[in-house]
């Protein structure tokens, strides 16, 4: 039986592509976005705490929802309009974090620190 990934278990990895496909996704977005999104940080470490096994399924499940929105073309306001494109992903990655933000652990602010300084 193949490994069952976290968007798996919450029934769109489908939707989402693969995992390599969804992290190719997300460092795209991320690397895109980090001259927009002042606490991109935490957003690289929410991702580190929804691959964390040890992160409960209803924290996993707010961050999955939180950063595929972040992550997939479609948004309420067009990531490609200069000025406001990331306003909307800010709104909902900063309430997704806030809702969870006992789960994210130091480990992964030091992961997502490294993987940030790997690439500026």
């Amino acid at each position: 039986m193949a490994e069952r990934t976290v968007f798996d278990l919450f029934g769109f990895a489908d939707k989402v592509g693969g995992e390599e496909e969804v992290r190719e996704k997300f460092w795209r977005t991320a690397k895109k976005a980090a001259r927009h999104v002042p606490f991109m940080e935490d957003v690289v470490a929410a991702y580190y705490c929804v691959l964390d096994a040890n992160t409960p399924l209803r924290a996993k499940g707010i961050l999955i929802a939180a950063l595929g929105y972040f992550v997939l073309p479609v948004d309420a306001i067009p990531d490609v309009i200069f000025g406001l494109g990331f306003t909307d992903d800010i709104a909902v990655l900063s309430a997704a974090i806030a809702a969870v933000r006992t789960h994210i652990t130091p480990a992964h602010k030091a992961a997502a620190k490294d993987a940030l300084a790997e690439d500026a």
